[in-house]
């Protein structure tokens, strides 16, 4: 039995504390830029009314790797995980990053500001179709949610390869 969600914090977006358990696989279901401190916001999928809100730097990633149409980031998929060692000021905060994305056939390196005047390099790896569609099983909280999200599995051509994970996951529901 999963109890993390016991530890999720209440609040309009995504959070380094909801990743403290591990890192998520999600897909992108909306863009919107806003004229504010946080001008991106990536809705998901798999948490309704609680968008990703990605910080300069991963907005530097997502731009050098997918491209500024932010149109066509609908439907593609990434891995985000919390960075505890992530700074706000001279305080170490944590943070979400980015590890993996779709639509990109190998890794990816981008230099990244780390303190003025020093770059380094970050590396997001190729996140498969595959993968994205296991996620969406796994992220499946409800047998409806389960429902749907196989009858994206079979659109996508994974049945066959995660029928016994939808299974595994529909008795864990039961």
């Amino acid at each position: 039995m999963d109890i993390s969600k016991i530890i999720q914090p209440k609040s309009d977006q995504q959070n380094y504390d909801d990743y403290i358990a591990g890192p998520k696989t999600v897909t992108v279901s909306d863009v919107r830029v806003l004229e504010t401190d946080q001008p991106l916001e990536l809705h998901l999928t798999e948490f309704p009314g609680r968008p990703y809100k990605p910080n300069l730097s991963m907005r530097r990633v997502l731009i050098g790797i997918w491209g500024n149409g932010v149109s066509s980031y609908i439907g593609r998929s990434l891995r985000l995980y919390g960075d505890p060692t992530v700074k706000f000021g001279k305080y170490e905060v944590g943070g979400i990053k980015i590890s993996h994305l779709s639509h990109i056939d190998e890794p990816k390196t981008i230099m990244l500001t780390v303190t003025r005047g020093r770059k380094e390099p970050f590396t997001v790896q190729p996140l498969t179709t595959r993968d994205a569609a296991a996620a969406w099983l796994q992220a499946a909280s409800t047998m409806e949610e389960l429902q749907k999200a196989w009858a994206a599995v079979q659109q996508a051509g994974y049945a066959a390869d995660l029928s016994g994970l939808k299974d595994a996951r529909k008795q864990e529901l039961t």
